[in-house]
């Protein structure tokens, strides 16, 4: 398909070369090669992100990156002889077949081995063989090879692969002393007896399973003593291992939550200070807990500290009926709409979010001015058509002659109400013009009406403005869909980022937030596998503007349930969420055995905290999709929690948001945002 090969050739230049492949060869095979054909047919649409994708028997296809990076460090010559342990999908396979004579590549599971070897020869590869087998005792027929490669992470380097590599080859491979977490290594034979090794960077993939890999979770014995007879000694009791000392550590100083209602949060708002911006997280989009104490959090905070308005990670009309409501505004435009009906609906209309919006309107109602209320902002872009009525609407009151060239200039976007994504997909792949120019005009028009349309309604204006804004960047985002690479979250990220240094503008130099998003966007990305990727997110941007006047509070938690659908558009369930993974943040919090703290990050306790918490390991994010079955593909990536965030808000134990039901939504006053009348 066109689109497709238009994202291959993006990946190429932003993921490849943007980060430093510049082997012509490697290059060559990439431009070559069609990874949608070594994926399940529902996964291809996402074959050029560059990430790591599900397939068959709970493995995965490596992210492109990785698999341009560990082939570039084989320096491979077009003579070579190349042994792959792990075929998988038969990708990365491929991409050796397209530089090198001959690949041998071994997979452990029957069914991937035959997938892959079908797909190879699909596509025309006569230079690869395929075979079923321990990949850690190499395919010695075929030895010596000039080159090795391991798509799996070991403790060690198998010895039959060293024998097995030939002089002056060089073998990759992912080791570390836990099962997802590794340095990528690569080893030169030197001579018939020496090697040399050097340390690439640090990886994540599945365990390498075999006689001389993992077994049955332990690492292989390096010595033969199954021959020889050992002295008994008494048992001893072990020394901690080195997570159960970071588990006792959190456990010493960790502050205690008991409960949510009535919790003491006076050591935490001193931590806090006078930040002009508080960050708080969540680990999912559908846990009571989470929603629960952030808005304890920000009440506090409203109280003590006069915050201005609360920001979230919310459509801008669908926040702008609830700010109306809590600040006592008439609304802005006169089109009844329900607001927060697109899918995930529960994400902000459930009881959780219910019970602060109307202690919002209770605490403002002792305020006379309402433009001193505290106000509640969404700053998301994926309302393309509700904002662009309501810009009609506010032209329409204010100057109808801009209003009918507006509608003319929106009428490009029309036909895509019903399904905005397949308008991005059709302007890339040229089947449809694309409609910018359009819709930065009105954009335009508007600013430049600054001054005669803001002496209606200063509010009302900025109200417009972020509709059109919001249209520009949504129009610009469906594209980006379908470019490949971290452009259209980059894109989004860095307009929820504008939209809140907007608010801060509008509301006055001395203004402060509170922000409420999941942590992969509040979270400093910088400090997380997503942005050793190159992407950015609202949490680093705010403290590469604020600094420390940004607060970035984290949540997590171990077990429970979690209210989320299994594909995007389903409905919701209440899931069961798994325990989290054994290499995980969310496990050393567990292991502390505190049900429920708040853990100091930026200046705990004790100093050892921050530093043991600096190392990589890996941490779960559960958006609106939840899939237990590929869970460590689906939802973990790797962070530095004591420098990702500031203050790490845990409970062990978490129960899914209650969703607000239709019933209930028919008894609201037509007034109030959740109103279904």
């Amino acid at each position: 398909m066109p689109e497709l090969i238009q994202q291959r050739r993006q990946l190429i230049e932003r993921q490849l070369k943007g980060r430093g492949i510049s082997d012509p060869a490697v290059l060559a095979a990439f431009a070559a090669v069609r990874r949608e054909a070594f994926l399940p047919p529902e996964m291809a649409e996402f074959a050029y992100l560059d990430t790591a994708l599900p397939i068959e028997k709970g493995q995965t296809i490596s992210q492109p990156y990785i698999v341009a990076l560990m082939t570039q460090a084989l320096e491979l010559k077009p003579s070579d002889r190349v042994l792959e342990v792990g075929t998988g999908s038969g990708y990365a396979a491929a991409v050796l077949g397209k530089i090198a004579r001959e690949v041998y590549t071994i997979e452990r599971h029957a069914q991937l081995a035959e997938q892959a070897a079908r797909r190879l020869k699909c596509e025309g590869f006569d230079n690869v063989w395929v075979q079923h087998g321990d990949g850690t005792l190499g395919w010695a027929e075929h030895a010596p090879y000039d080159a090795i490669v391991v798509a799996a992470g070991g403790p060690e380097v198998p010895q039959p692969l060293l024998d097995q590599l030939a002089v002056d080859g060089r073998l990759v491979i992912p080791l570390g002393e836990e099962k997802t977490l590794q340095t990528l290594i690569r080893v030169t034979r030197v001579s018939e007896s020496e090697y040399q090794r050097e340390e690439l960077c640090d990886v994540r993939f599945v365990p390498l399973i075999g006689a001389r890999g993992w077994q049955d979770g332990v690492a292989p014995t390096t010595g033969d003593v199954s021959r020889h007879s050992r002295t008994p000694r008494p048992l001893q009791t072990p020394r901690p291992s080195r997570p159960a000392i970071i588990s006792e550590l959190i456990r010493e100083t960790a502050e205690t939550l008991s409960e949510i209602h009535g919790a003491d949060l006076g050591p935490l708002a001193e931590r806090i200070g006078d930040s002009k911006l508080v960050l708080i997280g969540e680990a999912s989009h559908g846990t009571s807990e989470f929603y629960r104490i952030r808005a304890e959090i920000t009440k506090d905070l409203i109280r003590r500290r006069g915050i201005r308005f609360v920001a979230v990670e919310a459509d801008w009309p669908d926040a702008a009926r609830v700010d109306q409501y809590v600040r006592g505004l008439a609304p802005f435009n006169g089109h009844r709409w329900e607001a927060f009906e697109r899918f995930p609906t529960w994400m902000w209309r459930n009881r959780e979010v219910l019970e602060f919006v109307e202690w919002l309107r209770q605490h403002n109602a002792a305020v006379d001015d309402p433009q001193q209320r505290v106000g509640f902002f969404g700053l998301d872009l994926y309302s393309m058509f509700t904002s662009i009525r309501a810009v009609l609407d506010y032209l329409d009151r204010v100057d109808p002659e801009a209003a009918r060239v507006a509608r003319l200039r929106y009428g490009c976007l029309t036909p895509w109400e019903g399904d905005p994504a397949l308008y991005g997909r059709l302007a890339v792949g040229g089947r449809y013009r694309v409609c910018e120019d359009e819709v930065v005009a009105i954009l335009v028009d508007l600013l430049k009406q600054r001054l005669k349309y803001a002496q209606y309604d200063g509010a009302h204006f900025m109200d417009a403005v972020q509709n059109a804004r919001v249209v520009v960047n949504a129009e610009r985002y469906y594209r980006s869909m379908y470019s490949g690479g971290n452009e259209s979250w980059n894109l989004r990220d860095r307009h929820m980022f504008e939209t809140l240094d907007l608010l801060l503008g509008f509301h006055g130099e001395n203004s402060s937030a509170v922000i409420w998003e999941h942590n992969s966007h509040l979270g400093d990305a910088a400090h997380t596998q997503m942005g050793a990727s190159g992407q950015v997110n609202v949490g680093q941007l705010c403290r590469e503007r604020f600094g420390p006047a940004a607060y970035l509070i984290g949540q997590g938690t171990d077990h429970g349930t979690v209210a989320a659908a299994h594909n995007w558009d389903e409905p919701v369930e209440v899931m069961q969420v798994r325990p989290s993974h054994p290499d995980s943040y969310e496990r050393l919090c567990h292991e502390s055995r505190v049900e429920a703290f708040f853990l100091p990050l930026r200046a705990p306790k004790r100093p050892d905290v921050r530093i043991e918490l600096s190392a990589s390991r890996l941490e779960r994010a559960i958006g609106v999709i939840y899939r237990p079955e590929t869970e460590l593909a689906s939802h973990y990536f790797h962070a530095e929690l004591a420098h990702q965030f500031d203050e790490f808000i845990w409970f062990d134990h978490t129960e899914a948001v209650h969703p607000v039901t239709t019933s209930e939504a028919r008894t609201f006053s037509p007034q109030h945002p959740f109103s279904l009348q």
